[in-house]
């Protein structure tokens, strides 16, 4: 009998950021800012070996092509190339905060994400595969951050 879950090569890897999330969980409980969970994530990443970067810059073109830069997408990790982290602290998840995953998804060429939710007195996350067309996704408003200096390039054209 299937268990449901569709196996990928990254299962180890996505494994074992669920643990270090558990242990911050268990330390830490719901209640604290997405910020601090964010920073003992890192610590148990460190622990745990893995390479990763946090906060990282990820352009978002209005095209395929690469026209013209309209701002970044900024995860919260991108653990060993492979997965993106998105984390929450709050009461629940929806279908936007999962869009949020897979946009970022779409940018990075990682071929899964994980959303993570400390808000909660249990932790929450889903496993996100991308979409067969991921770069329909590419581009949301919402989770787009326009640094000043991009702005302004906006109020000229």
């Amino acid at each position: 009998m299937s268990d449901g879950l569709i196996k990928t090569p990254y299962d180890d890897l996505t494994y074992k950021i669920i643990g270090c999330a558990m242990a911050v969980h268990q330390k830490l409980g719901p209640g604290y800012r997405e910020n601090t969970y964010q920073r003992d994530l890192a610590v148990h990443f460190d622990n745990e070996s893995l390479s990763y970067e946090a906060q990282m810059l990820l352009e978002v073109h209005d095209s395929l092509d690469g026209d013209v830069l309209i701002g970044y997408y900024i995860p919260d990790f991108v653990v060993a190339d492979l997965v993106v982290v998105e984390i929450k602290a709050l009461q629940g998840l929806n279908s936007s905060h999962e869009a949020q995953v897979i946009g970022y998804l779409a940018v990075t060429s990682c071929l899964v994400g994980l959303l993570i939710n400390f808000g909660r007195r249990s932790l929450e996350w889903r496993r996100i595969l991308p979409p067969k067309d991921v770069t329909a996704h590419r581009f949301s408003r919402q989770w787009l951050f326009v640094p000043d200096w991009l702005r302004g390039e906006d109020e000229h054209d």
